[in-house]
């Protein structure tokens, strides 16, 4: 067959809707993109759990809005809506989104969220590239979650991949050679190096048998990763909160029970046994291996409150905004 005669692919640039004033703004090329979507390998919920925190403590502006009917079945993934005794009201839609959001710090990012795209996988991925390279994306990260036998009273593993080997290299506790089920962030990851983007991919481990709940350790342990990798401060207190009160739950559930203590006591032993020599680097720590000290925390907030008086921090560009974000672990 002769492809060069089926004449041009759809153009990607039809599936999406932009705030031209945004996709121009000189202040959102070069920033950190972040990307996660519901629906598939979304174990715990964590992905669902850390775009609503990031959307609602971010002061989201939306700079492109993807036309959901055509990537979306909704046979597959209904939206909701809510009989009100005698009428319908309360819609709603579903939304696939590239945002511009501020972290803890002030320092500007970029997050692509919602729901996985059913169809139009490559156009869609020739949307997003299209996009990082207009924007001039220093950096993708995405996140996703799958569910391991794992107990949930031992740190939750993250599988780390991309091309970026200081993000990857003594982070991954599993190394598989395996084939799964792609999802459309492995996709974009792949189309995204051959753009010669800078990328990494992490993936949460999370217990299995908290996979089908809203388990918000899983969403922390993400955040912490994200936001050690971009440099950013992302939001994790009230998600720790929300942690901590299903622990207690889980534990009270575990006393009660002794089939699931035996499994969850299985399971530790099983994860200790494996990890007794594997030592790990963790993304919070600076490449030394040292945590970032009180020192160094406290001059990127002094250098954000200088900021909020109008006095340009040092070494900040003539808007007053820095060149880079501090790298420190998530609240």
């Amino acid at each position: 067959m002769d492809f060069a005669r089926r004449g041009p692919l759809q153009d990607p640039a039809g599936l999406y809707s932009a705030a031209q004033e945004l996709l121009d703004d000189p202040a959102l090329k070069g920033l950190p993109l972040l990307m996660g979507f519901t629906g598939f390998a979304d174990a715990g919920q964590a992905v669902d759990q850390i775009t609503t925190e990031l959307l609602r403590t971010g002061e989201p502006r939306t700079v492109v809005e993807f036309d959901i009917d055509a990537l979306l079945d909704y046979r597959a993934r209904r939206p909701r809506i809510t009989f009100n005794e005698d009428h319908l009201e309360d819609y709603t839609p579903l939304r696939l989104a590239l945002y511009a959001l501020d972290d803890g710090l002030g320092q500007p990012y970029l997050l692509l969220a919602g729901p996985e795209p059913d169809f139009q996988w490559e156009r869609f991925a020739r949307a997003v590239v299209g996009l990082v390279e207009r924007l001039d994306v220093r950096l993708v990260l995405w996140t996703h979650s799958i569910p391991m036998p794992v107990p949930h009273t031992r740190p939750l593993g993250v599988t780390v991949h991309g091309n970026r080997p200081e993000l990857v290299e003594g982070i991954s506790r599993w190394k598989p050679v395996v084939s799964v089920p792609a999802a459309i962030g492995h996709l974009l990851e792949l189309r995204l190096v051959e753009s010669g983007r800078g990328v990494a991919g992490f993936v949460v481990h999370t217990p299995h048998y908290l996979s089908e709940a809203e388990y918000p350790g899983s969403a922390v342990a993400a955040l912490e990763h994200l936001g050690a990798a971009a440099s950013l401060m992302l939001p994790t207190d009230r998600l720790r909160e929300a942690g901590r009160e299903v622990e207690r739950q889980i534990a009270e559930q575990v006393a009660s029970s002794d089939e699931v203590r035996e499994l969850v006591e299985g399971l530790e032993a099983r994860f200790d046994e494996r990890s007794a020599d594997a030592p790990r680097r963790s993304l919070l720590a600076a490449m030394s291996g040292e945590l970032p000290d009180a020192e160094v925390l406290g001059a990127a907030v002094e250098a954000y409150l200088a900021t909020q008086e109008g006095q340009p921090e040092p070494g900040a560009d003539d808007d007053g905004r820095s060149s880079g974000g501090p790298v420190s672990p998530s609240d």
